[in-house]
């Protein structure tokens, strides 16, 4: 039992809905904490808003409350749970320590006797504060950035007069960087003084002199409540100062930091934990260093609290921070607690690493026409992808492949920029592809003293990437039939995929691979272990890499592999990649309950993910998890391995579906629905004409590859014209025209982004009502799991659109119809397992617009709304394990429930906020309604006028 015997139950405060700044890793971390208190036997009681999340599911919390993160709602809680003992708010970010200090400073916790575990009120304050911050650190000799802070334009004039320019304006009590921003000249500073002292809520800057320049760290640092402290991983961020962490390329561990200067930051790092409160917990704490000989460090914050670093340092190590945090928060100490990864020593240790760790942030510019696409200290960037190698090459390498942005890695892929001009530029001004144009920098020529005193990027990253475009040069000298074997098996160590090297030696991706297979430079795979393989790891979590053969005494050579492949039947569930808009949280969600699902049938589970924040890379989820791309060439390394029964493709969105072809081909069986269906639901000719062959009406529509067929087409079409790409998420490139100028230049501006596209043009049924339904089908019966009506009219894209479950307003025939096009359609597509239908309905006709026959954004808030496991049935149903006749549907709602979509505009200001068929919003929340009388449907639907052109 726990140290502290008098907590029997807790409160822990969630995240709320994904915005850029605040996104899953507290999902994971929230997550993690739940699994820890249960371990106790401890009651967990959760607030959270967002139904996308695997943490809002009710097997994880025993009491789950989809409530907004407001006082009141708290106060609802406390009532309903007189028993609470405690509250948590470290696991929730920045919007669960502000829900806190609004609860404290209100007196809730005092009235209801609540106790504040894991941090105390103080050390939020203080870190908060930045004055207070500063302060602190002055009487403890932790230097500071020289810094003021004001709460009026006045002050704030003085003292830029005082300092001088550049400077850095930071808003007090905001997440991700909001209201912060560089100051070079006098003209721009009274706009970006205002726009800080807005951001904040308690209208309070800092102004601090521009460490520009400077190299920027972090340290993740656990306590308990006998003072003992350890540090978890130093993460040294590749883009120096002037760019927010969490739009920084960064490395763990630290790789370019002095001995002396790393035990100077230890310990200036424990003294500021212990400055700041007395309590057991995680921080985040980070650092400015000077980037010369001297090595003056310099604190810039500390976060009393887990954070998408300490999400990136738990999957780097192995070492599950909020778990511990949640164990050190009831009272136990780190020596009394278990290793998780040995199972044999105790967590009082500090892991060490012997591979490293590459973070790369994940950006959507394109969906934000018009946005300032430079990085600064606002953060911008929607997920990550972390890499996992032997090398910073390797590593590196990995990351840029986890990205899905139809780059195969740094350089050889023929997509390099070659305008000096534009690589100038892109370096000067960071650019969120700056990772790509460092190497196209080298290959155009430029010295690397150059792209230093451009970036102020450390040197030693910079001779790396150099090393890997000398090797890229020396194998080019070669072809396939010639290439030496030591060079390929290098080039493979330093990360480079079979697809660049063919580009390199101009041949085809397969002949690379044949020719790896032939010479024997296989993959392998080696544990990530926290001890750097001086204590067995008992964890089965795996990173792949090259090695070079070892030759025994008696002439047997071998590499050391160190993933054994059991016996047992398998199944390998492909993940999501990096969160984006369109494909974000939900999908995690599903490939959790997906992997949960196949245990229960018996089978060994396999995850393939690279997404450090989710709860579904995390190691103890599945039996096996693979943290590697979801790209081809690792997959099918894996694949080969494992031998699996078969892969579930349509848990992972479009990351994992997209994979199915080349599954497919190379004779791999597809869990569930096959390709054929998928591919077929995909191209718009041979999906309508299954619609007709079942006599269920569609807008019509036509196909066009060129501008001039596309002006054809339109002559057949009225106008309005919705034109889409195929086979893209999220309504990448989707747009309403309403003449022929407009059509050509979307046309032509498509077939530029989107080269070799089939462009899909439907007749948009200008003000009909949207809706959608999932279902469950087994191939011959189907369940409707959900229908929902949208209060915007179609053409807002739906995953903008707020959802009402069940509908509101849809008479009997319209209900009728949509129930019976979604039974033919499920059939006819010979769907195993989910399908999410679109329907527009304009004078009480339902039209089809989509079929998508796999796990969609609406299943997990369909299932959080009626309290139903529905993606544990769809698995189930997928490994042929049950019909859908087996099971108990019982779906439990009272009145409404309604999805609301989240926007992250405030971190894009000149950027156009109309909603239209290409989807912006990050993230989502539910919102429970007794009646159509409430006053917040009320306000949704008097908005839906905004929409209506008739």
């Amino acid at each position: 039992m726990p140290k502290n015997k008098e907590l029997k139950c807790v409160l822990i405060i969630g995240s709320g809905p994904i915005v850029i700044g605040q996104a899953c890793e507290f999902d994971y971390a929230g997550a993690q904490s739940l699994k820890s208190l249960r371990e106790e036997g401890i009651e967990t009681v959760l607030i959270n808003s967002n139904p996308a999340t695997i943490m809002t599911d009710p097997a994880m919390a025993d009491h789950v409350y989809l409530l907004p993160l407001t006082t009141k709602s708290i106060i609802t809680i406390l009532k309903n749970h007189p028993n609470i003992d405690a509250v948590l708010p470290t696991m929730g970010g920045q919007t669960a320590l502000n829900l806190c200090i609004e609860a404290d400073e209100k007196g809730i916790w005092k009235d209801f006797g609540i106790q504040l575990i894991g941090v105390d009120i103080d050390a939020i304050n203080i870190t908060e504060d930045r004055e207070k911050f500063k302060q602190l650190m002055g009487r403890i000799d932790i230097p500071v950035a020289p810094a003021k802070t004001v709460t009026s334009y006045l002050q704030g004039k003085e003292v830029a007069q005082e300092f001088g320019f550049p400077l850095v304006i930071r808003a007090s009590f905001t997440l991700g960087g909001s209201g912060a921003s560089f100051v070079h000249r006098a003209e721009d500073f009274d706009e970006l003084l205002t726009m800080g002292l807005e951001a904040s809520p308690i209208h309070e800057v800092l102004i601090d002199k521009a460490l520009l320049g400077w190299k920027e760290y972090e340290l993740e640092l656990l306590r308990d409540k006998n003072d003992n402290v350890v540090i978890i991983c130093s993460i040294e961020n590749m883009d120096p100062m002037g760019i927010h962490t969490g739009d920084s390329i960064t490395v763990a561990p630290a790789m370019t930091l002095s001995d002396t200067t790393y035990q100077k930051m230890r310990d200036m790092a424990i003294k500021m934990m212990r400055s700041i409160g007395d309590f057991a917990g995680g921080c985040n704490v980070q650092f400015a260093v000077s980037p010369d000989e001297n090595e003056d460090i310099i604190a810039i914050e500390i976060n009393p609290r887990t954070s998408r670093s300490s999400a990136l340092a738990s999957k780097a190590t192995g070492y599950p921070i909020a778990k511990v945090a949640s164990k050190l928060a009831i009272g136990y100490t780190l020596d009394e607690l278990q290793n998780q990864i040995t199972k044999t020593t105790s967590a009082l240790f500090e892991p060490t690493l012997d591979y490293v760790i590459v973070k790369i942030p994940r950006w959507n510019f394109d969906k934000f026409e018009g946005s300032d696409r430079t990085l600064g200290l606002q953060m911008k960037s929607v997920g990550e992808v972390m890499g996992i190698g032997r090398s910073f090459q390797e590593a590196l390498h990995k990351a840029t492949q986890s990205l899905e942005i139809k780059r195969n890695g740094l350089g050889a892929d023929g997509k390099e920029i070659k305008k000096y001009e534009e690589i100038i530029d892109k370096l000067t001004h960071a650019s969120w592809d700056r990772v790509f144009v460092i190497y196209d920098a080298i290959r155009a020529g430029m010295s690397l003293t150059k792209i230093h005193e451009i970036t102020r990027i450390d040197m030693w990253f910079l001779k790396q990437y150099e090393e890997l475009f000398a090797l890229e040069v020396e194998i080019s000298k070669y072809n396939i039939d010639s290439l030496p074997k030591d060079l390929l098996l290098e080039a493979k160590q330093k990360g480079f995929a079979d697809r660049q090297i063919a580009h390199m030696l101009k041949c085809l991706e397969s002949q690379v691979y044949n020719k790896r297979d032939e010479l024997n430079i296989n993959r392998i795979f080696k544990l990530v272990d926290t001890c750097a393989a001086e204590f067995k790891a008992e964890t089965p979590y795996y990173y792949s890499t090259f090695e070079a053969e070892i030759e025994t005494k008696d002439g047997k050579r071998y590499v050391d592999n160190e993933s054994k492949v059991s016996d047992k039947k398998k199944i390998v569930v492909l993940g999501s990649g990096p969160n984006r808009i369109g494909q974000g949280i939900e999908f995690d969600y599903s490939c959790v309950h997906g992997v949960l699902a196949a245990a229960e049938c018996g089978y060994e589970t396999i995850m393939i993910n690279c997404n450090p924040e989710t709860v579904s890379t995390d190691f103890d989820v599945a039996d096996k998890l693979y943290f590697e791309p979801v790209f081809w060439e690792h997959i099918y390394d894996i694949i080969r391995h494992e031998k699996p029964e078969g892969v579930i493709v349509q848990l992972g969105g479009q990351t994992a579906l997209k994979l199915a072809e080349k599954l497919d081909r190379y004779g791999i069986k597809i869990i569930g629905t096959s390709f054929d269906s998928l591919d077929l639901a995909e191209d718009r000719g041979s999906f309508s004409r299954l619609l007709e062959e079942n006599n269920i009406p569609f807008p019509e529509f036509g196909v066009a590859e060129t501008a001039e067929e596309a002006l054809e087409v339109a002559k057949k079409l009225d106008f309005p014209i919705l034109v889409r790409p195929s086979y893209v998420l999220g309504g990448q490139g989707m747009k309403i025209v309403i003449n022929e100028n407009e059509l050509e230049a979307h046309v032509v501006e498509l077939l530029r982004s989107i080269p070799n596209n089939k462009l899909l043009l439907d007749h948009y049924l200008d003000g009909a009502i949207e809706a959608e339904a999932d279902a469950i089908c087994d191939g011959e019966n189907v369940y409707i799991i959900g229908i929902m009506e949208h209060i915007e009219p179609c053409g807002i894209h739906s995953g903008d659109s707020n959802a009402l479950l069940p509908p509101f307003n849809l008479g009997d025939l319209v209900m009728q119809q949509i129930k019976d096009h979604t039974h033919k359609i499920a059939l006819a597509l010979k769907t195993v397992g989910l399908i999410n239908i679109q329907f527009a309905i304009k004078d009480d006709k339902v039209y089809i617009i989509e079929a998508n026959p796999r796990a969609s954004r609406t299943v997990p808030f369909i299932a959080k709304a009626y309290g139903e496991p529905y993606v544990n049935y769809a698995t189930k149903v997928m490994l042929g394990h049950n019909k859908v006749t087996d099971f108990k549907f019982n779906p439990q709602l009272k009145g409404y429930a309604i999805k609301q979509p989240v926007f992250s505009f405030n971190k894009f200001p000149n950027v156009n906020k109309q909603l239209g068929p290409e989807m912006k919003s990050t993230g989502e929340s539910i919102l429970f309604i007794e009646s159509l009388k409430d006053d917040a449907f009320y306000d949704l639907y008097s908005r839906r006028k905004m929409y209506l052109s008739k």
